[in-house]
């Protein structure tokens, strides 16, 4: 069988019918023309040839359901009301429910504010909008397919809802039942698509009209960022997106967006917080989600500093300076007689504790309170909460509770509090100082000696990743875009951070996935700002949704990621450990049956080699200490000339 004429045994006509089908390829690569025989130049003959308008046509549908159409579409004003918004950027994975959207965006809008990214998956879209907005303090959209995509983008929503991170999400959905397409339109079409993520959106809505999309575009925008932030959502109908524009009398407008002053705290209250604060002998801030912005940051330093009082940065956001003198852990919180919590998301943890009681779920509860602490409470939290995704946490009873957004409060406190220091009060407030500025330098001491434990090991220990890793970059504009895996916190306990950037928190919603989309955003966030963006990402994250690094290689976008390649989900190493103990079992971790479902081994995944294959320069595994320095220094190199960077290196556990 040497060619497709049906000589030597093959049948052409049962190859075009489909009867011969199997086995052919083989038969196909053997296939020569005369001059390639001859060792001439080979002739190009296409793979395939172009596809007809009736295969078009059987395969899509397309010219039957999008007929040529008169006028202006209906999506190309939707671009119009995006852009008014100043949206630079659109993450989104392609599909046919907003094809109309999609193509006037790059056709009709030259691909432009907003500029289209291809995304592999909707929940790393989605990623991507969440760590873009930690770095500049503005949302994007993100366009999903009915629900199918929906339903791909929900844990990035929820998420995104649990970190109080404005994004809009716009679903493209074929409603009409009578006109919508058969077969696949009518499985992806729902009569309400946005009941998927309702319980964690601020808000949403579902367009009937152009002008009735203008209005809820900016409403969403409005309502998305104003405190508490949080991702809208908006259902857009295919039908709407391709018809065109029918004003019927009444000329299309854009409504002009005009941002909501974000609510405050009531004075009465900040003058009763700044009383006790300054009353108090031991007064401790804690800060969850307080400081969004540099501004934010520098308004705690102030207030602290005013008071000479320690403060506890929980780590969503960075909140205060690491090198501060009034950085202190959380256990301080047990000698302080006054405790006010900015935008904490759990108040009871902070002052009580927990101890796991085993299998019963239920638990030992303590206090780590002095008794008659007085508890202060600002947090625009409250002003979102609802009953059915329980991120509010337990209630805990507070002295002064304010529902108001703690940024926006802190500078009438700091006001307030200069206020109401007397001469004594002031003598009083200076006498800490040089205590505070001690028990600053014992614990970064001990912090040290503890990173030092284990220097050498190989696999190379959490401590000397970060600490080999910080010593490459600190002499850069750096920005920490993640850190998912638990490297013991050893970057927020040992780098000097006092600008804002250098740490922009983890997921919010603690879901597995978030730190390889979210660290392309940041980092694309931080290109457009001439800024270093490195990730320290670990395995078992990256494989949820491995498919943005290929984004970050075709839109260029420059990250240094870090692989804590522990080769587990170790949490969930440690609780089958501590429930077998529970239980009077020996845990057998390291025989047969420890590792069930909790290691990512035999295979090694080769994570370097994954990322080559989309487009990123990687060098792995690394696993002498003594290599991970070169190894550093030659992939911010790489990351300097615009292309991200991996590198694979085998750590310990935490």
């Amino acid at each position: 069988m040497t060619d497709l004429n049906g000589k030597d045994g093959f049948d052409r006509r049962k190859f075009l019918t489909g009867a011969a089908v199997a086995g052919v390829t083989p038969a196909i690569a053997q296939v020569s023309t005369p001059a390639q025989a001859q060792g001439a130049a080979p002739r190009h003959i296409p793979s395939a040839l172009p596809p007809t308008a009736k295969t078009i046509a059987a395969e899509t549908g397309t010219p039957e359901e999008l007929p040529r159409i008169g006028g202006k579409p209906g999506s190309d004003f939707m671009i119009d009301v995006i852009k008014s918004l100043d949206i630079k950027y659109s993450p989104s994975n392609c599909a046919s429910s907003f094809r109309a959207l999609h193509e006037s965006m790059i056709n009709y809008g030259e691909n432009k504010a907003p500029e289209y990214l291809s995304c592999m998956h909707e929940e790393s879209g989605v990623g991507m909008a969440h760590g873009y907005f930690k770095v500049t303090g503005k949302p994007l959209i993100t366009m999903v397919h009915g629900t199918v995509g929906l339903q791909h983008a929900t844990m990035g929503i929820y998420n995104a809802f649990c970190d109080r991170v404005p994004l809009i999400i716009i679903g493209g959905n074929d409603l009409d039942a009578a006109h919508r397409p058969p077969g696949v339109p009518t499985f992806h079409a729902a009569q309400d698509i946005n009941a998927i993520v309702r319980d964690y959106t601020k808000w949403d809505d579902t367009p009937v009209s152009l002008q009735h999309f203008a209005q809820s575009m900016v409403r969403a925008y409005k309502i998305a960022m104003t405190p508490p932030y949080g991702p809208v959502a908006i259902s857009l109908d295919a039908g709407l997106q391709q018809e065109p524009i029918h004003e019927h009398g009444e000329k299309l407008y854009i409504p002009r967006y005009v941002p909501t002053a974000p609510p405050q705290g009531d004075g009465n209250a900040v003058k009763e917080a700044a009383r006790l604060l300054v009353a108090a002998e031991n007064p401790v801030i804690v800060a969850d989600r307080c400081a969004r912005t540099a501004n934010g940051l520098k308004l705690l330093v102030e207030l602290a500093e005013l008071l000479q009082c320690s403060v506890v940065d929980q780590g969503s956001r960075l909140n205060f300076p690491t090198t501060h003198y009034l950085n202190r852990p959380a256990g301080v919180v047990a000698s302080a007689d006054v405790v006010m919590g900015l935008e904490l998301s759990d108040f009871w943890a902070t002052v009580n504790t927990y101890t796991d009681n085993g299998e019963h779920g239920i638990g030992v509860n303590g206090t780590r309170m002095k008794p008659n602490t007085k508890l202060i409470s600002i947090t625009s939290i409250d002003l979102l909460t609802k009953s059915n995704y329980q991120d509010f946490q337990r209630f805990q009873t507070v002295d002064v509770h304010m529902a108001a957004d703690a940024e926006t409060t802190l500078p009438s406190l700091i006001e307030a509090v200069k206020s109401a220091i007397t001469p004594d009060r002031a003598s009083v407030i200076a006498a800490r100082t040089d205590k505070a500025k001690k028990a600053f330098a014992d614990i970064r001491a001990r912090e040290l000696q503890a990173a030092a434990i284990g220097w050498d090991s190989s696999p190379i220990s959490t401590a000397r990743l970060c600490m080999e890793l910080y010593g490459q970059i600190k002499d850069l504009d750096w920005s920490l875009v993640a850190s998912e895996g638990n490297v013991s916190n050893w970057p927020l306990r040992l780098w000097p951070m006092d600008k804002h950037h250098q740490w922009l928190g983890r997921s919010g919603g603690y879901g597995v996935g978030y730190g390889a989309p979210a660290s392309v955003g940041a980092a694309l966030a931080n290109r457009d700002l001439g800024r270093f963006s490195v990730s320290i990402q670990s395995d078992g994250d990256l494989m949820f949704a491995p498919g943005v690094l290929w984004t970050a290689a075709k839109h260029k976008i420059p990250l240094l990621s870090v692989m804590h390649n522990n080769r587990a989900w170790h949490q969930e190493v440690m609780h089958v450990q501590r429930l077998a103990s529970f239980r009077n079992r020996p845990s057998n971790y390291g025989g047969d049956l420890g590792p069930v479902g909790t290691t990512i081994m035999n295979p090694d995944i080769e994570y370097h080699k994954l990322a080559e294959s989309m487009g990123w320069w990687a060098k792995g595994p690394i696993k002498d200490p003594a290599q991970l320095g070169p190894a550093l220094k030659e992939a911010i190199a790489v990351v300097k000339t615009g292309q991200p960077a991996l590198l694979n290196v085998w750590t310990q556990p935490r």
